[in-house]
């Protein structure tokens, strides 16, 4: 009867232990897979001949609130309708270097939720990282380049603070 109760008692042990150590890498799992997720669109950036008369047709025509940046759009977060998140629309003079090293007339810049953590993963995953992180009031950056030599950005807004640059700049926002 002892035998039966002690081998009864290390097959739960064997199983409680077996399924928490299984939830602990699962966890683990979908958290490095949360790592990689992009949150949103952070801006568009594009080159061009005259980046000031683009601004001032894409406003005439289409009614951009621009600045000398661009256009910020504001929109309201679906994880939370409470908080704003901004993109970032930029034509950029056409003999830029800030798109180097790729040779593309565009980059997308993308929101991310946790720079740190996903620049050690990219790390990893032998992707291309041109530069290193920099850290500004307003957010996180760091460039990369994916497999057909686009350049991307990657960034960690603080959207409040991005927010109250624009309102000090005087700048509006396209809604």
């Amino acid at each position: 009867m002892k035998k039966s109760v002690l081998v009864i008692i290390a097959l739960t042990a064997s199983f409680c232990l077996g399924f928490a150590f299984n939830n602990v890498l699962l966890k683990q799992k979908n958290e490095e897979e949360k790592l990689k997720k992009v949150t949103g669109i952070g801006g568009i950036f594009f080159k061009c001949k005259d980046p000031k008369a683009v601004r001032d047709w894409y406003q005439t025509h289409l009614g951009l609130n621009t600045n000398q940046y661009g256009s910020v759009f504001e929109w309201y977060q679906g994880a939370d309708s409470t908080k704003k998140g901004f993109s970032q629309w930029s034509p950029f003079k056409e003999t830029t270097k800030y798109f180097a090293p790729s040779t593309k007339e565009f980059m997308i810049n993308y929101r991310v939720a946790n720079l740190e953590a996903l620049l050690i993963e990219l790390k990893k995953e032998g992707v291309t990282i041109t530069d290193t992180m920099q850290s500004f009031d307003y957010g996180k950056f760091v460039h990369i380049m994916d497999i057909e030599g686009n350049k991307i950005e990657l960034w960690e807004p603080n959207d409040v603070v991005y927010e109250k640059m624009g309102k000090d700049m005087g700048a509006g926002t396209t809604k």
